[in-house]
């Protein structure tokens, strides 16, 4: 299951992104928003985190304008690791390396058909489960 969010500035690019998790059979959760109506980022891209940190959903995406205010939510989460990934190359080392559970995306920055290609990458690309990247990861969640 997939956890999906946006802001406003997001959601035709979320619309875009739903009509190819359909297309695909990918069941998905939408934690909103709803409209272009302006919303604020935090709300919606906390609600995904939590869904993925919780178990709910195994994976997320979330937009905004830009994707690092929804990004930087979701981070505040514990046990998210969301990374803004704009191409393929990103997207698949931060699931080989970084074993993201969430993908950020910003809407202003990246074109509807190429966004799609990062999604499809982020999906379909596993963790490596080498050992150099468990421990950085073990790392990353440490707390100081």
């Amino acid at each position: 299951m997939l956890a999906l969010a946006c802001d406003h500035g997001g959601y035709e690019l979320k619309q875009e992104i739903i009509n190819y998790l359909n297309s695909k059979n990918i069941e998905f959760i939408d934690f909103g928003c709803t409209s272009t109506d302006a919303v604020d980022y935090p709300e919606y891209g906390k609600k995904a985190a939590h869904a993925v940190a919780s178990g709910q959903c195994d994976k997320g995406i979330i937009i905004c304008g830009t994707g690092i205010g929804i990004s930087i939510s979701a981070n505040k989460v514990p046990g998210i690791r969301c990374a803004l990934c704009h191409d393929c190359f990103s997207a698949a080392a931060t699931r080989e390396h970084n074993d993201a559970n969430m993908l950020a995306l910003g809407a202003r920055v990246i074109g509807v058909g190429h966004a799609l290609k990062v999604v499809e990458t982020f999906l379909n690309t596993p963790f490596s489960n080498d050992e150099r990247h468990i421990r950085r990861i073990e790392q990353i969640e440490k707390e100081f």
